[in-house]
């Protein structure tokens, strides 16, 4: 099978698609209408086995192949950001205030356009491929939403892929290792007494105690974490107080950690800190603490072999592209839960053609040239996993 040939003769259709899905965004948990659509998509290249979850607006779909075989699976995310865009495309949103400025609007064209390479070739196959088609990636929650319905159940492996505004267009980045790290969320609530602002000494002051706390769990980050572990403590939101000239009895405050460490020191490190630190005012602090994402980690040595393998077969060692880890994260993640996977970059950046916008900016937009080497290393991927698998 030439999937780069067949890559090339589906590009208009990958790119057509890609404008369609940027043109009509819908937020996390609203994807009815983008679900519906990809179903007809699927159904118009001859896919029938299709499953719409009952509670999240994923869908899955099965490409049979022609041999028998293991089941992998390639994923796409859907959701679109609360952006009011400002790119001036002709394609640009059309629903106000909504906007695909993280690029899933072209994990779908990709998705399809290997959809329909592997539908093209499907009695070549040696198992079955089956499409991931996400809801909820922006809020963290419609993989797991995903996984409770089972939508992985009998999958041996996963590729997921990530069109990326800092890497060059046209390479591709499947490096082994560290890749993006966890979400986590948390919420501080600090609690002291109220006083007139003129007595300070009558009450204890929650903003005084809450900026002692934000001071010391830089702590957890330089002194109580190992230095080549990567860390990012950071508190986003700070409320608190109800007049100007009143010692404030509570502060909420609100931020996020990032880390490559799948367990729970980190929390256990800012409960003493807060704890601590409150107390030695005379106040009390507490913490609310969600683990929204895993980090994700290319670990697995085959699946990096089988995806390093494949972009070099379709484009060459040129094709490769090296990025540092990053800090942001993926509810991909959870998906490991389940089973193996692999995870890639693809670059969308060329300042020539201004195209010098990174994800999440209202003036986002992607090389579309890009996105039929995304589909055909989805493609290549997928034939050669389920191939190797029965050897």
């Amino acid at each position: 099978m030439d999937i780069k040939a067949l890559a090339e003769k589906y590009e208009s259709y990958i790119i057509e698609r890609r404008r369609y899905y940027h043109s009509c965004p819908e937020l996390s948990g609203e994807e009815k209408e983008t679900r519906a659509q990809l179903r007809r998509d699927l159904e118009a290249m001859g896919v029938t086995d299709i499953r719409e979850l009952e509670n999240c607006c994923g869908l899955t779909a099965t490409i049979h192949g022609g041999h028998p075989g293991k089941t992998v699976a390639l994923r796409s995310d859907i959701d679109a950001l609360p952006v009011k865009e400002q790119t001036g495309l002709p394609f640009a949103s059309k629903n106000e205030g909504k906007m695909h400025a993280c690029g899933h609007d072209n994990h779908m064209a990709m998705l399809l356009g290997a959809a329909q390479i592997l539908n093209e070739v499907k009695d070549e196959l040696y198992g079955d491929v089956r499409l991931i088609i996400q809801p909820a990636e922006e809020v963290a929650t419609g993989a797991k939403a995903m996984l409770a319905e089972g939508a992985l159940d009998g999958v041996e492996a996963i590729y997921g892929a990530h069109i990326w505004g800092v890497l060059e267009s046209g390479l591709i980045d499947v490096t082994p290792g560290n890749r993006m790290a966890c979400c986590h969320q948390f919420k501080i609530t600090v609690t002291g007494v109220s006083a007139h602002g003129s007595a300070p000494h009558l009450g204890i002051d929650a903003i005084a105690v809450s900026a002692a706390i934000v001071n010391n769990l830089q702590q957890c980050v330089s002194r109580m974490n190992d230095p080549l572990n990567p860390l990012v403590l950071t508190v986003g939101t700070v409320h608190g107080g109800d007049r100007w000239n009143c010692v404030p009895r509570e502060v909420e405050m609100e931020g996020t950690v990032r880390t490559f460490k799948a367990d729970t020191s980190v929390e256990e490190a800012m409960r003493r800190v807060i704890a601590d630190t409150a107390s030695a005012f005379g106040a009390a602090g507490t913490l609310a603490y969600k683990y929204l994402t895993l980090p994700v980690i290319n670990e697995d040595e085959q699946l990096n072999r089988i995806a390093h393998d494949a972009v070099v077969k379709l484009y060459g060692e040129e094709g490769i592209g090296h990025m540092p880890a990053i800090m942001g994260s993926e509810d991909f993640s959870w998906f490991g839960e389940k089973c193996r996977y692999i995870f890639g970059f693809i670059g969308s950046r060329d300042e020539e053609k201004g195209y010098v916008y990174t994800n999440h900016q209202e003036k986002y937009d992607v090389d579309e040239r890009v996105l039929k080497r995304g589909s055909a290393v989805m493609a290549q991927f997928a034939a050669d996993f389920l191939a190797e698998s029965v050897r």
